[in-house]
């Protein structure tokens, strides 16, 4: 059982859970599904893309790749956009997991690819059919940002009907949902079931 995060080549049987995190809660999102995979015995390669991107041969040994990336100015951070186009290009045969963080996803039935304009654009521009893929709603937390972040993140806010006094920290995060990802990637790591290959539950995303 293994929580790793410094630049160490993976164990055989351990996936990559990488992160990329603006302002903290892509990071705390990543620790929980490791925590949550810790708990049950699973390893996991738990690397901050701020650090540097896994070598190509860590990927390659990967047998699966988990991506929660954060969304900022409409993108996905740039660490994250990079393992996506290498991942598309690499030829890379693990399974990939993604996970968007964006505040979007704090609305009913916005955590899908189809509903998820971030989610769906990333993939779609790197041409990914991801085993599975979605969207988790951030924090918002006013009195962290900056006064030009603040002043653009309360104009979304008032335009999308999102908290706007800029004195408020909000938790939209669901953690449940958190836990219920681990699950996914625990699940994606066990063998097939009777044989059969699993099916992506995304196959049609980019067609």
């Amino acid at each position: 059982m293994s929580i790793r995060s410094a630049p160490v080549a993976v164990r055989v049987g351990d996936p990559l859970l990488l992160y990329a995190s603006h302002d903290g809660q892509a990071r705390r999102i990543a620790t929980r599904i490791a925590a949550c995979m810790a708990e049950h015995g699973k390893g996991v390669l738990l690397r901050d893309l701020a650090m540097g991107v896994p070598e190509a041969e860590d990927f390659a040994a990967a047998p699966l790749i988990a991506v929660v990336a954060a969304v900022r100015y409409g993108r996905h951070l740039p660490a994250a956009e990079g393992v996506l186009a290498a991942y598309s290009h690499a030829g890379w045969k693990a399974p990939l997991i993604f996970v968007s963080v964006n505040l979007t996803a704090r609305k009913p039935g916005r955590n899908t690819v189809e509903t998820n304009q971030y989610l769906r654009t990333s993939l779609r521009r790197h041409g990914i059919v991801p085993a599975f893929a979605t969207a988790v709603a951030g924090r918002l937390d006013y009195p962290r940002y900056g006064w030009l972040d603040r002043q653009i993140i309360r104009l979304i806010m008032k335009l999308t009907g999102g908290p706007t006094d800029l004195r408020s920290c909000t938790e939209f995060t669901d953690w449940q949902a958190v836990e219920a990802i681990a699950q996914r990637i625990m699940h994606g790591l066990d063998p097939p079931v009777s044989g059969h290959a699993g099916t992506s539950d995304n196959r049609n995303l980019v067609d």
